[in-house]
């Protein structure tokens, strides 16, 4: 499996690549503030077809570019339910002094084919099989996706769990306790799953369950993701 990507614009959130191997159809996750240029030299740089664009949460960060992205390849966007207003009203996710410093007289539109996550699904897409886990908490859409290949069993966290780190709860639609919640369902999971969260370099479940001040003592819940 191939997995490349790079931090977008001024919140440096990552966006990812995902690929059975070079030369092969791609799912782009998360296109954030001016993701499209680095998106085009990956797609070229590997070889990519881009058949959809995946989005870990509502939040701006990591859709700013969503609708561009799928505009100009024809591609179809999914998201949670409970985020998908947030794709044309992004300052509902945010606070009315960010969404003045960063949006300023912005508007946004949702692209033309939206299409829904849901807890528990399993989405196929090129040529890969992505687990859907909803993991509401740093906002109510908020999903992890999982996918694995024999050389690489990743999740790709959005905003929920970080290295060293968890999402924040104090914007409109965040809720600690659910966020922990979400935690320890995650924490189901395999020690040997690597974390591509949001933001920040990669991890594993196992690094994060042993090192990470925020899960100090949290025990994994009874149903998983």
């Amino acid at each position: 499996m191939l997995i490349t990507g790079f931090p977008a614009g001024a919140f440096a959130a990552n966006c990812y690549l995902v690929a059975p191997a070079a030369g092969e159809e791609c799912v782009i996750v998360d296109p954030g503030q001016d993701a499209e240029r680095g998106i085009e030299e990956l797609l070229d740089r590997f070889k990519l077809k881009p058949i959809a664009v995946m989005l870990t949460h509502g939040h701006v960060d990591h859709m700013w570019s969503v609708a561009p992205v799928c505009g100009a390849k024809g591609v179809p966007a999914y998201i949670h339910p409970d985020d998908r207003e947030m794709l044309s009203d992004p300052v509902k996710g945010m606070s009315i002094l960010a969404a003045r410093q960063f949006l300023g007289g912005m508007t946004f539109s949702e692209p033309d084919d939206v299409r829904p996550l849901e807890d528990g699904a399993v989405v196929p897409l090129a040529g890969l099989e992505f687990t859907i886990g909803h993991v509401p908490g740093h906002t109510p859409g908020s999903v992890t996706f999982r996918s694995g290949a024999d050389d690489l069993d990743a999740l790709f966290t959005g905003d929920l769990l970080f290295a060293g780190s968890i999402g924040r709860t104090d914007l409109p639609g965040g809720n600690h306790q659910q966020i922990l919640r979400s935690l320890a369902r995650t924490l189901t999971l395999p020690d040997e799953v690597v974390v591509l969260p949001g933001h920040g370099p990669q991890t594993t479940i196992g690094d994060e369950r042993q090192t990470n001040p925020f899960l100090t003592g949290m025990k994994p819940a009874k149903k998983g993701l």
